[in-house]
């Protein structure tokens, strides 16, 4: 008879985790985070529940990840522990562990539920920086064009082959707003997760198609939050915002 593989006892704790991905480790793929962040629990010693079965793996959820390539200060993942330990404890080691660039902003008590179909929405900061950029004027008049069009088709390569999709539909908002740095036209948009996925790059597409929009050759694309959809407050607010999806609210 077969030997079986040994069974794990069932976690007595989760977690959750936001972190951010920051300078030159935006360029992280989701597998090398994932590879990083396994090194780093069990350097820390964290108390991980595993998985049964003849492979045992640490029982850690991911959700939402952002595209290699632009930088987080809203990531989310969720660990199942084997012991019950404090939450700023488990922050403090983490934050210890993990390479300077992926920071770990915030470690807390899982209210229950799924953690991804908590997040429904994210808000990016899209800066077209000179002098490939353009100016505010034509980003402007671009983002008028987008936001006039009922949709707007965009293809992108996928794993499967080249895709179509309408990046319209998922803009909930998007704005010229003040840049941080000088020259530097940024856009804020809210985009809504779904199926496909609508990036950023892809709503950068989509200006292009509607505007002739020339984003540059390096557009530097940062997720500020992710979160449920929190509807606005009145007719002067009705396109919603992003609410915490680290809150027990919801």
């Amino acid at each position: 008879m077969p030997e079986q593989p040994e069974q794990q006892a069932p976690p007595v704790q989760r977690l959750r985790v936001r972190y951010a991905k920051r300078g030159r480790l935006r360029f992280t793929s989701h597998r090398d985070f994932s590879r990083a962040f396994e090194r780093a629990v069990f350097r820390a010693r964290v108390p991980m529940a595993y998985s049964s079965g003849f492979n045992p793996h640490p029982r850690i959820s991911y959700a939402g990840a952002a595209p290699t390539g632009s930088a987080s200060e809203a990531e989310y993942l969720e660990i199942a522990l084997k012991e019950v330990v404090d939450p700023a404890a488990i922050h403090a080691l983490l934050d210890e562990a993990l390479p300077p660039g992926l920071d770990v902003l915030e470690v807390v008590e899982s209210p229950g539920g799924s953690l991804a179909d908590r997040l429904e929405a994210s808000r990016w900061a899209i800066d077209l920086i000179p002098p490939a950029g353009p100016d505010e004027a034509a980003a402007r008049d671009a983002v008028a064009q987008l936001l006039a069009a009922e949709s707007v088709t965009v293809e992108r390569m996928t794993k499967k082959g080249l895709r179509e999709m309408d990046c319209r539909a998922a803009v909930l908002r998007l704005d010229v707003v003040p840049a941080e740095r000088p020259g530097t036209v940024r856009l804020d948009l809210l985009l809504r997760h779904g199926v496909p996925a609508i990036r950023p790059d892809d709503v950068l597409r989509g200006l292009a198609q509607v505007s002739g929009l020339d984003a540059g050759t390096a557009p530097l694309m940062t997720r500020l939050a992710q979160g449920p959809l929190v509807d606005g407050d009145g007719a002067d607010d009705a396109v919603p915002s992003i609410g915490d999806p680290l809150s027990h609210a919801g």
